[in-house]
């Protein structure tokens, strides 16, 4: 890899430039209009009194040019911690250059470092170069398993029923 790339945690001042990621992120997924979001929210998030996320950014010659969002999940049947890659996102311009490779390799050794029994991560069953990219670099494609997911006013509907 390139001398020019960097990766590193993200830090309070990368936020705008973070939330900018995530922006062309949405766009290149056609989800431009889910973006409800924030600076300020993903900065509380990331740095405030309690984090919910983390953060690695990609920087190649100065400039902010991909990123890795995870937190931590648990598996039970391991009892040990894990990593949900909830987001990688290379710029497309700089696609092609092991920027993606060295995002989850990072990641990779963080998880072995924090003594993780899981890196796991979904992608859109549409996305056919990130789902090759993903198992060229060793991943598995779970075909028995569906994401099931709650959100907005739903939420409160389904915990007023408990």
């Amino acid at each position: 890899m390139s001398s020019n790339l960097t990766l590193r945690p993200a830090q309070p001042s990368d936020v705008p430039a973070l939330f900018n990621l995530i922006k062309a992120l949405a766009e290149y997924e056609k989800l431009s209009h889910a973006v409800t979001g924030s600076v300020d929210a993903l900065n509380k998030h990331l740095f405030g009194d309690r984090s919910y996320v983390e953060a690695i950014l990609a920087e190649y010659a100065g400039q902010a040019v991909g990123f890795a969002l995870f937190f931590h999940n648990y598996s039970t049947f391991l009892t040990k911690p894990g990593i949900y890659l909830e987001d990688l996102f290379v710029l497309p311009e700089y696609r092609r250059q092991g920027i993606g490779k060295e995002l989850l390799g990072y990641l990779a050794r963080l998880a072995v470092e924090r003594d993780c029994g899981r890196l796991e991560w979904s992608v859109l069953d549409w996305n056919e170069p990130a789902i090759a990219f993903y198992r060229r670099m060793g991943a598995s494609v779970l075909p028995d398993w569906r994401i099931c997911r709650v959100e907005g006013d739903a939420i409160a509907i389904l915990a007023a029923k408990g």
